[in-house]
């Protein structure tokens, strides 16, 4: 089975492939005010339905760099029909490559959604920003944290994860500053946030596989989705956070 199409039909219906819920995410964006033709790069873009949004609402030049390309491709559609051509530049590749090959433009926002293990973590992808953002430019970051220690079912659940891939939230905040960047903002995934997002993944699976009985994944899928709906219901639901973390540089 393909992760990445499994991913893309569990996230077919959400505007965001993260659990903090639109208006949240856009009243921080409002917080930057951006000015038509700034420039704005996405790592981890999926669909780029944040940028396209941006493009619609403040004209900007974005760029989006994602490794999947069948996210990119359905990017591109969904840009066709909504923004003019031109005004988001598509990466298909590693973010650590595309990014060294992006750091000579110099952005007013970089933004990494829920997706900094494509650089390192979030101590790394706050590194990595460092040489794309302008003199007090701004910075995006979703990322997870421990709203209590995990147990160690919890972990093995989660494929073998170990504790020290996230932070607590406050450390998230403190990561930034100490890399000299001035945190302005965040919010974070409340219960129904979160119940929002999950419920809409699994069902998103559970209806495409009523829908499509003869795709050869479909045992597969059912499977990987159960387990996690469980896995959310009995550990991570009271265990795992999610952060938007807005700095300034």
């Amino acid at each position: 089975m393909d992760r990445n199409r499994f991913s893309a039909i569990a996230h077919r219906h959400h505007a965001f492939s993260n659990p903090i819920n639109e208006a949240k995410m856009m009243k921080m964006i409002d917080m930057v005010s951006l000015k038509p033709q700034e420039k704005v790069i996405d790592i981890g873009a999926g669909k780029c339905e944040l940028l396209i949004r941006l493009v619609d609402m403040y004209n900007i030049s974005g760029t989006a760099i994602e490794l999947y390309d069948g996210a990119i491709e359905e990017a591109k559609r969904n840009a066709s029909n909504r923004i003019p051509e031109g005004h988001i530049a598509f990466i298909v590749d590693d973010a650590k490559v595309a990014v060294e090959e992006c750091e000579k433009e110099r952005f007013d926002l970089a933004m990494c959604i829920g997706s900094t293990h494509a650089l390192g973590g979030l101590e790394s992808t706050l590194r990595y920003m460092k040489h794309l953002v302008k003199k007090n430019g701004y910075i995006l970051i979703g990322e997870g944290y421990w709203k209590q220690r995990p147990s160690a079912d919890y972990l093995q659940a989660l494929g073998g994860a170990e504790e020290s891939e996230l932070k607590s939230h406050a450390e998230n905040v403190r990561t930034g500053e100490e890399l000299g960047f001035v945190p302005l903002w965040s919010y974070v995934a409340n219960e129904d946030d979160w119940d929002d997002y999950e419920w809409l993944y699994s069902s998103s699976i559970e209806n495409y596989c009523h829908e499509n009985p003869n795709d050869p994944d479909h045992d597969a899928m059912l499977e990987r989705i159960r387990a996690w709906r469980r896995t959310y219901l009995k550990w991570g639901r009271d265990t795992l956070g999610f952060g938007l973390y807005l700095f300034r540089a």
